[in-house]
């Protein structure tokens, strides 16, 4: 309820599951503890032309964005304060973002705005995107809130003349992450569990950032060593190297040791990561990283790129160094129990519910 009594409404405009995955799993969160206060709670989703099967968000219909123009202004009409949820890799999130912004002002109602990643982003900060200056100013300026990850990025933010006073680092993970069910896996990856050790986890998407085709020739190495070893990526087919993932796959003759779960929704998620000897993650632009912090908390050994962000207990290796990957993973597998009765398990703060506050204020 807003301080006047009355139901907060909002309008998040994000990614949204399926898949469980990305910020679309805060903004989940978000929504779902949001209605549990009997706050009305909806999502625009632009990548969705149909609500699909266990979905529960709106669709943008048509691929020239007037539906998305008139689905916020119906929604501002209707009392809606517009929360966008943005990064600094997207151009057409940034269009969108200027777009949903603009007409919050036009309905006289500043918007709220998070900032989802890390401190180095395809178009942030200033030094990487230059000639967008005026344009994050100006979205920056406007909105709210804005709630971002850490300090680090923070500092970039204000950086662009904004007031640090109403910029809000906000860590994403937050106690309902941990909040699962352990579930019966499907019978593929039950067999894999069953027959195969170490099982080595990673979740990725096919894209340049998550650098797959050297995770798959670091393994490729790893299994020399370790013949009864599996890797089991937890990801979506399709995307931008697919292909050249499945012919690099080929070419190392690991076919037969990896297998691609599909999305997967978070108890199978959580429950796959607890059951895994090590678990790997390839990004360098990740912040923190929510998937992370979910397999310390579930005691899990983590190798990670060294970022400068990565918690307590991670063990990191130079990035793109498929050497020190190779190196990392054996020293785990060696000393697997030894690194488990190790791991510091993470603070877990209801940063939801921090989150939250700022919407029922803006």
């Amino acid at each position: 309820m807003s301080s006047n009594g009355k139901p907060t409404k909002v309008l998040h405009i994000s990614t949204y599951p399926p898949p469980l995955a990305g910020h679309g799993m805060r903004v989940w969160f978000l929504k779902k503890e949001m209605e549990s206060q009997n706050d009305i709670c909806e999502v625009l989703n632009p990548r969705k032309r149909e609500v699909e099967p266990g979905g529960d968000y709106i669709p943008v219909r048509d691929k020239f964005g007037l539906d998305y123009i008139l689905q916020i202004f119906k929604y501002r009409l209707k009392g809606f304060v517009i929360h966008h949820h943005m990064n600094g890799d997207s151009e057409k999130g940034f269009i969108l973002t200027f777009l949903s912004v603009i007409i919050s002002l036009l309905t006289f109602r500043r918007p709220m705005l998070t900032f989802h990643a890390g401190p180095i982003q395809k178009y942030f900060p200033q030094d990487r995107a230059p000639k967008l200056t005026l344009y994050y100013k100006f979205i920056f300026g406007v909105s709210r809130w804005i709630v971002c990850n850490d300090e680090n990025v923070k500092r970039n933010i204000v950086g662009y003349g904004i007031n640090p006073d109403k910029v809000k680092p906000i860590r994403a993970f937050s106690r309902q992450y941990m909040q699962y069910e352990t579930v019966k896996l499907e019978d593929r990856v039950e067999e894999i569990f069953a027959k195969h050790d170490p099982v080595v986890l990673c979740y990725c998407c096919f894209r340049e950032e998550f650098f797959v085709l050297e995770m798959l020739e670091a393994y490729s190495r790893f299994r020399e060593k370790y013949p009864d070893s599996f890797l089991l990526m937890m990801v979506n087919e399709g995307g931008e190297t697919y292909q050249a993932a499945l012919k690099k796959i080929e070419e190392l003759g690991i076919a037969d040791r990896i297998h691609m779960t599909g999305d997967l929704d978070h108890y199978a998620f959580l429950t796959t990561i607890s059951r895994g000897t090590l678990f790997l993650r390839t990004p360098v632009k990740d912040g923190v990283c929510s998937s992370v912090l979910e397999a310390l908390s579930l005691g899990v050994p983590v190798i990670a790129s060294e970022n400068n962000r990565r918690p307590e207990g991670v063990i990191t290796y130079d990035n793109l160094n498929i050497d020190q990957m190779v190196e990392k993973m054996s020293y785990v597998v060696e000393k697997n129990g030894e690194i488990r009765n190790n791991i510091p398990k993470p603070e877990i703060w209801d940063t939801v519910a921090e989150e939250i506050a700022l919407v029922k204020q803006a």
